[in-house]
């Protein structure tokens, strides 16, 4: 049986049968476009879901995929698209959507994708689309597919610039003045426990590990005038800075792995941003302690002067 790496990948026989695999978790368009491409000379294996596509795809080869993009949560046609591409790079892969934002949508991703078809044009223009992908060949350039680790370990500079000019649009959230090199500070380390996580992952749910760091961290920021919402919003807008990388680089990312790289994200920085707030809570209860402290030690002068 083959599999999804492409260079075992059995290639696609030009000179047989186009064999087409039509992806669609709605029956009637499954049954119906079936029924128009084998009459138009094509062999058709059908798919109503995910997995079918992909237990397809490793099965055997083919020349042309068809698959919807939304089906039935958003990314999925992704996935199959990818998993094609590593199978049989040489197959023409073609989206089919019923709405038209797709095709903008689509876009992101055309280095994998050799057309945008949209559903209303009618199924005799993906007749045409195949027919001319298949006589002229695939327009992609092969991809340089990146981990996600990698992607944030090459981006890590550009990411925490991202970040610093976030947080200077609004000084309103978070006002205290500091220089670049003070705000970022705990930055990089943070990047490499995330890259370290991301390539050595733990099962999700697990606490993720203690970072001395991030404790550190929180102390640094109680002592620099922050507030608790302040950390909290820088941390947040992290977040978005990191993702926003992570969109810049879509097009080299394997999306059968993408939302479990998000999902280890999401939890690492939460989990440090915890861990900052135990540490910068702490902080401020030993500040109130050595407040009360002072007044007490204060009062008892007064009394004896």
């Amino acid at each position: 049986m083959p599999t999804l790496d492409a260079e075992n990948a059995v290639q696609p026989n030009q000179s047989a049968i186009p064999r087409v695999l039509l992806v669609d978790d709605d029956e009637s368009i499954l049954e119906v476009i079936t029924q128009v491409l084998e009459l138009n000379g094509f062999k058709v294996s059908a798919a109503a879901s995910v997995n079918q596509a992909l237990a397809l795809i490793a099965a055997h080869p083919f020349d042309v995929l068809v698959s919807d993009l939304q089906m039935p949560e958003y990314g999925d046609g992704l996935t199959v698209v990818s998993a094609m591409r590593h199978a049989s790079p040489k197959a023409v892969t073609v989206i089919f959507s019923a709405y038209p934002e797709m095709k903008r949508a689509a876009e992101a991703i055309l280095t994998q994708t050799d057309e945008v078809v949209v559903k209303p044009l009618g199924v005799d223009n993906l007749v045409t689309v195949i027919r001319e992908r298949l006589q002229y060949g695939v327009n992609h350039v092969p991809r340089v597919i990146e981990s996600v680790a990698d992607i944030l370990e090459r981006s890590t500079q550009s990411t925490i610039d991202d970040w610093l000019q976030c947080v200077r649009e609004d000084p309103g959230i978070i006002s205290p003045h500091l220089a670049d090199e003070e705000r970022s500070a705990h930055l990089p380390q943070l990047f490499r426990e995330l890259i370290a996580r991301l390539r050595c992952p733990i099962q999700l749910g697990q606490r993720a590990p203690a970072s001395p760091a991030a404790a550190e961290h929180g102390r640094v920021r109680r002592n620099q005038g922050y507030t608790a919402a302040m950390l909290v919003e820088e941390s947040r807008m992290l977040q978005v800075s990191i993702f926003q990388t992570l969109q810049n680089n879509l097009n080299k990312i394997d999306f059968s792995v993408l939302l479990v790289g998000v999902m280890a994200i999401a939890d690492e920085v939460d989990s440090q941003l915890a861990q900052q707030m135990a540490s910068f809570i702490s902080e401020s209860n030993s500040d109130a302690d050595s407040l009360g402290e002072w007044t007490v030690s204060d009062q008892l002068q007064r009394n004896v002067a």
